[in-house]
């Protein structure tokens, strides 16, 4: 039997740590539910730079880590996406 006290209540998208950040960045969030999830970086411009999870996800407590080391001092910002879930983050790269 699995319990369910282990699984999110919620959607969430935890802040970046570290940020700023230099060049690594760890993006922590959580699922209640199976979902086809969405996690995208964009440049202050709206511009699409990094896909960094699309994919069917378990249920559960996740992360992923951004490697910005290619991309420019900025500011850029993470985008996730379930059916029932948008939110949207801002990072700061300093180099």
């Amino acid at each position: 039997m699995v319990s369910n006290m282990l699984l999110p209540k919620e959607f969430t998208l935890s802040p970046a740590y570290p940020n700023p950040f230099n060049p690594t960045t760890t993006l922590s969030f959580a699922l209640p539910v199976i979902s086809n999830l969405l996690i995208e970086v964009y440049d202050i411009n709206g511009r699409l730079i990094n896909e960094l999870i699309k994919s069917n996800m378990h249920a559960g407590y996740h992360s992923v880590i951004w490697n910005a080391d290619n991309n420019a001092s900025g500011v850029y910002f993470v985008k996730m996406v379930t059916p029932e879930f948008t939110k949207t983050q801002k990072l700061m790269l300093v180099k």
